[in-house]
């Protein structure tokens, strides 16, 4: 096995690439996607972000199961099944499918991600090797997701938005065939039977939890979004309270008692929150306010990538050197910065503005990812490794639907008020009001200089939109770094927590 080891990270790698890429592949397909199939506004905040809000909320189970059942076993699998989702999504006619077939990929990234970590750390006995194998993966993790619009842009504007999806189809087929062949199995010595009411508790928790916060700040106060929010904490809390009492827990809790740990999530949590958020309104921006097509907006968030890609290369070197702390400390403020930028640029925004924005999010998130990916795959023993990378892959994918659902609600909650002195009535102000896509539906409708004043006032609320959730963004990792420089000692390297 040891000479295949880096035969078997690519596999897990090529895996890993697609399942990140789905989480932000729709960002460039929307508007087209909008004018085939016409979800309004909420279904459109749906079809983005319940994939990673699924996935998400499965992590921890499908950690604990792959830890039982079989890392490879799980893995492959879950790869089936994303498959076949795909078919699915692929082939909508309607929003109903269409978020069907998202929230059964999610299922399936939840089987398939989670395994590619804690293979990589039974597979990598080596320390070196295992921190330069962990770069890679979280390379792969971030870039997939700043890729993914890319991607989008190149099959969108050739062959539209069920591209996004069809394309998965024949990489699945090559990396299950590949991985029967090389991936070794693997399972936790010894684990008890698995906690299947503790997996409801934790899915459904966290699903509730989620939706009423995603409703409670998208749609305003109302008397079941609080009560949502509240149920789903209560579940959690529920649920953390069987995992201490259980002599073989589904999550091992007790690993947030380390506070590198805890750091290391939050660090995970906050820079997905921010890429996802990002790369969600940048696309957005590109295509509505600057008139790009699928593939120039695409072409341009081509800056995060490289960032992401050299900056997760460069976390292992730079953790030897400068410790984990001053790299998690590093990464999130260069995000904050990235805010910053878009919050206090001057008017009217171009595109050199964002070009600079995205290399401060590519920097800082692969930073933080890798760095925190070392930390917390250290911090469990290798019978643990499900769960502490099901926690890690948590964050992450927890980071990327919180981003859109929150900070995208907060975005179309500051658009519906720049654009409600629009001179409209009746469907054809309520369909402006809703997104800056339906406001150019409009225009297009009306045409001549009443679908441009229309299309100009959109564009302006929408760019006001993004400067606000900006700022709130921008605090919210200045809070984490803050938060992180506390929970992190001097001198903590990664190996210590072994």
């Amino acid at each position: 096995m040891r000479d295949r080891r880096w035969a078997v990270l690519a596999v897990l790698c090529a895996s890993l690439l697609l399942v990140a890429m789905d989480a932000t592949i729709l960002n460039v397909a929307l508007p087209s996607l909008i004018d085939d199939i016409r979800p309004d506004a909420i279904e459109q905040l749906w079809i983005i972000d319940v994939y990673g809000l699924v996935l998400g909320g499965l992590l921890v189970t499908a950690g604990a199961v792959g830890d039982r059942w079989g890392r490879r076993r799980l893995f492959l699998a879950g790869f089936v099944m994303f498959g076949v989702a795909s078919v699915v999504a692929a082939t909508a006619h309607g929003p109903v499918q269409l978020i069907t077939g998202r929230v059964l990929l999610g299922v399936g990234g939840a089987m398939v991600m989670p395994s590619t970590l804690s293979l990589i750390r039974n597979v990598f006995t080596d320390e070196r090797e295992r921190g330069l194998a962990i770069g890679i993966w979280a390379s792969v993790a971030g870039a997939g997701a700043a890729i993914g619009p890319i991607i989008g842009g190149v099959l969108v504007q050739a062959y539209g938005w069920a591209a996004a999806f069809w394309v998965n189809v024949p990489v699945v087929l090559v990396t299950v065939a590949v991985g029967v062949v090389l991936l070794p199995e693997s399972k936790a010595p010894g684990s008890g039977p698995l906690d299947w009411f503790g997996g409801a508790l934790s899915v459904v928790g966290t699903m509730v939890f989620v939706w009423g916060v995603k409703h409670l700040v998208g749609d305003g106060f109302s008397a079941l979004s609080p009560i949502a929010v509240l149920a789903g904490l209560g579940l959690l809390v529920v649920f953390t309270r069987r995992q201490l009492r259980l002599p073989d827990p589904l999550l091992d809790v007790r690993l947030f008692r380390s506070r590198p740990f805890v750091a290391a999530a939050v660090a995970t949590l906050v820079a997905m929150m921010a890429i996802g958020c990002a790369l969600y309104l940048l696309s957005l921006w590109l295509q509505y306010v600057q008139a790009l097509s699928p593939l120039g907006a695409g072409v341009r968030m081509l800056p995060a990538a490289l960032a992401t890609l050299f900056s997760a290369l460069a976390t292992p070197w730079l953790v030897r050197r400068i410790g984990v702390r001053a790299v998690l400390g590093i990464g999130l403020g260069a995000l904050a910065l990235g805010f910053a930028v878009i919050a206090f640029a001057p008017t009217p925004l171009g595109y050199p503005v964002v070009a600079l924005t995205l290399v401060s999010f590519g920097l800082g998130d692969g930073l933080a990812i890798t760095a925190a990916a070392a930390v917390m795959v250290s911090a469990a023993p290798p019978e643990r490794a499900g769960g502490a990378a099901a926690v890690e892959e948590t964050c992450y994918e927890l980071g990327i639907g919180f981003g859109v659902a929150l900070l995208g609600s907060l975005a179309a909650l500051a658009y519906r008020g720049g654009v409600g002195g629009l001179d409209l009535h009746g469907d054809e102000l309520a369909t402006a009001r809703e997104s800056i896509g339906g406001a150019a539906e409009i225009a297009s409708q009306l045409g001549g200089p009443a679908g441009a004043r229309v299309l100009s006032t959109a564009r302006g609320a929408f760019v006001d939109a993004l400067v606000t959730t900006s700022t709130v963004s921008a605090v919210l990792a200045i809070v984490a770094v803050a938060l992180t420089l506390w929970l992190v000692p001097p001198g903590f390297r990664a190996t210590s927590a072994h």
